[in-house]
């Protein structure tokens, strides 16, 4: 059997340059008026670049906008769940021509991420934007915090991807394309592969679901977020030492690969679970791992609400499919991992898991249940904790489902 299609039935489209088309570009977008992106379109840069947004060719039109606020699907009729949009102040935006190009600039180091031809310049409703994707438009919320705080114009149109920023150097072999994550599943045989979303390291839940994807699956891609997430939250060289601990202790070899993409959180719940699965069939995943809260923040959404979401798009809209799965814990009376779904007793009997519990427990250096966490992994996480400086220490707070 045959990996699944890319998004869009066709074939990859990375927008990457290479050789001498890269070198002839770069020269060129020296003398370019230039933007400088934020860390979100810094990352969704990448994406495009190395296929993972396929089959978009640059940032969305006013038109491919309003129709994935309002109806998930572009101007084309291509399903798309959340904008890929690039935004400018108003004076900035007024100095770039439409139908001239641009340089978009790395916010880290001042490199040019891309050049970009100008097809439209367009205003938007942002708190519509935020109603329709995030559900809300609590400026708490940390998404929408981020859409109200870019700039007040969008601007449209196809790019030539120069970089992939500091990800390969920053995290090596971990930063895979989709080319080389689809590459890796052939050589090993794989055409039923299951995606886990992670920004968090893997505790004993997250391994429950790992291992119940494995089962009916040829194998499990862990696929951990690289880009930006909330104060906080641990990094990602951290998470990756944990998870490769986890994997080499307790996994079967050959039925588990980790790799990293390089996208920021958006924390939009279910609409976020359908763009996780629609770019994991560019990389070359059937399933994708569905559990409580995915990609959630807070109480904003249902435990459940990104299950529900699958069901509720065109047939046919992804070719990769939701594996979901119920609340998951330690039960003390059946002696081991469980679901609401396989375990008969009450809240008493369970220990419910969550990262943010665990990022709490170790912040403050308290003790971590057996049934929370192995101790391999333990050991990596209290070593990065017990490494910071009292200032760079976040307190972590319980709330919405993870408070359970």
């Amino acid at each position: 059997m045959a990996l699944v299609n890319p998004h869009g039935g066709g074939n990859l489209r990375p927008l990457l340059l290479e050789g001498e088309a890269l070198i002839a570009e770069l020269s060129r977008a020296a003398s370019l008026p230039k933007l400088v992106v934020s860390s979100r379109e810094k990352g969704d840069i990448i994406m495009l670049g190395i296929g993972g947004f396929t089959p978009l060719d640059g940032f969305m039109t006013r038109a491919d906008w309003e129709g994935v606020c309002d109806g998930m699907k572009m101007a084309s009729g291509l399903f798309w769940p959340i904008p890929i949009t690039l935004s400018a102040a108003k004076a900035e935006s007024d100095q770039f021509q439409t139908g001239k190009d641009i340089a978009l600039v790395d916010p880290d180091d001042g490199s040019i991420l891309a050049t970009m031809l100008i097809t439209e310049k367009y205003s938007i409703d942002k708190a519509h934007e935020c109603a329709m994707v995030f559900r809300t438009t609590d400026l708490e919320h940390p998404g929408v915090k981020m859409v109200m705080e870019q700039g007040d114009v969008n601007l449209a149109g196809p790019i030539k991807v120069l970089s992939q920023g500091d990800f390969p150097e920053k995290y090596g072999a971990l930063f895979m394309s989709p080319r080389e994550t689809r590459a890796l599943f052939e050589s090993m045989g794989w055409s039923k592969v299951a995606a886990f979303q992670t920004r968090n390291p893997m505790h004993r839940s997250h391994e429950y679901l790992a291992k119940v994807a494995i089962e009916t699956c040829d194998g499990v891609l862990v696929h951990s977020l690289l880009g930006n997430l909330k104060p906080g939250d641990i990094p990602a060289d951290v998470r990756s030492r944990a998870i490769a601990t986890l994997m080499d202790n307790y996994f079967v070899a050959r039925t588990v690969v980790q790799a990293g993409y390089p996208l920021d959180m958006r924390y939009a719940g279910p609409r976020e679970a359908l763009l996780h699965a629609l770019f994991r069939q560019n990389y070359g995943c059937s399933h994708l791992i569905v559990g409580r809260d995915h990609a959630g923040v807070g109480s904003y959404y249902g435990p459940f609400d990104a299950h529900h979401v699958f069901d509720q798009i065109p047939k046919g809209a992804l070719e990769t499919q939701a594996l979901k799965i119920d609340w998951t814990f330690w039960c003390y009376k059946c002696g081991g991992m469980a679901s609401a779904r396989t375990c008969p007793h009450g809240d008493a009997d369970r220990l419910l898991l969550s990262g943010t519990k665990l990022r709490k427990m170790l912040s403050e250096g308290g003790d971590v249940p057996a049934e929370f966490s192995r101790p391999e992994v333990l050991a990596v996480l209290r070593e990065y904790y017990g490494s910071l400086a009292e200032h760079e220490k976040v307190e972590v707070k319980l709330s919405g489902h993870s408070a359970r």
